[in-house]
């Protein structure tokens, strides 16, 4: 897709400052360390952002793949199958790295990569087996994600990753924002305390006390929210009228590997200086 001439124009030559990053302050870092979870407001260029919405529209007007779809997840609200009402509604434009190379200056971005390495201790680097996608969630057919942490369903080294979300417009508990639960990357939970599929269950005491600290994630277009992989997280249905649409990273240290023969090691993955 090539961009739109006003948004291209509106964007620096400099491939590395789409943010307005430099570095995160003490406050910020004891914050993440605190809480889990760390947001930046006003951190990306909100003319990266109009022009990822309108890459994300022309994608999902093609359909070009991969695609997840929301019928296919089979989460609380979603269509029965891909043959339903509803069943192409779209979850995440996967391997987004790949789209365009917009994003790639995003992801190579010296500011966002300053302060990885300050959370990470270590050079960077970025699973391209895990989030890597645009994340859309759409009036009456997305579905509600429970309460989960993302290393449940990863195998690395160590459970320390860090996921790097951008808004690309408001994100707010009507249309699906995020909600957390701070504190809780820090949290030992049992088996005991997961469903089937690896969710928080809401059904126990226990839970119920940690559920009850959970704060919504209220964003506007170009915020940066910074989450570890072991902080609790969930988000509701779009109830709004129109269409959420969020950027989605993760990243690690390079010496914390992903486990061979997993789904966390199916993909190369971006190394950065």
């Amino acid at each position: 897709m090539s961009l739109p001439r006003n948004l291209a124009a509106n964007l620096s030559a400099d491939p590395n400052s789409v943010t307005n990053l430099d570095g995160l302050s003490p406050a910020q870092l004891l914050q993440f360390d605190r809480d889990g979870f760390l947001v930046i407001h006003k951190a990306v260029d909100s003319d990266w952002c109009d022009a990822i919405r309108q890459l994300t529209d022309d994608h999902l007007q093609r359909h070009i793949q991969p695609l997840e779809y929301e019928a296919d997840l089979h989460y609380p609200g979603s269509p029965e199958s891909r043959n339903a009402r509803g069943g192409k509604t779209v979850r995440r434009l996967l391997q987004a790295q790949s789209r365009d190379p917009l994003i790639m200056r995003f992801i190579n971005d010296t500011g966002l990569q300053t302060c990885l390495r300050q959370l990470l201790k270590n050079p960077v680097v970025m699973s391209l087996a895990h989030h890597n996608c645009i994340m859309t969630k759409h009036p009456s057919f997305s579905s509600e994600t429970h309460w989960h942490q993302d290393i449940r369903y990863w195998s690395f080294q160590q459970a320390e990753l860090i996921n790097t979300w951008i808004a690309l417009g408001r994100e707010y508990h009507d249309n699906g924002g995020m909600k957390v639960i701070p504190g809780s990357h820090k949290l030992d939970i049992d088996l005991e305390q997961l469903g089937d599929e690896l969710f928080f269950r809401t059904d126990l005491e226990k839970n119920r006390v940690t559920l009850a600290k959970s704060v919504d994630v209220d964003l506007s277009k170009g915020d940066i929210l910074l989450f570890h992989c072991r902080t609790l997280h969930a988000a509701g249905k779009n109830t709004a009228a129109e269409a959420k649409y969020s950027a989605v990273f993760t990243f690690h240290a390079a010496e914390n590997k992903a486990v061979a023969g997993t789904r966390s090691a199916k993909f190369p993955e971006l190394v950065f200086p």
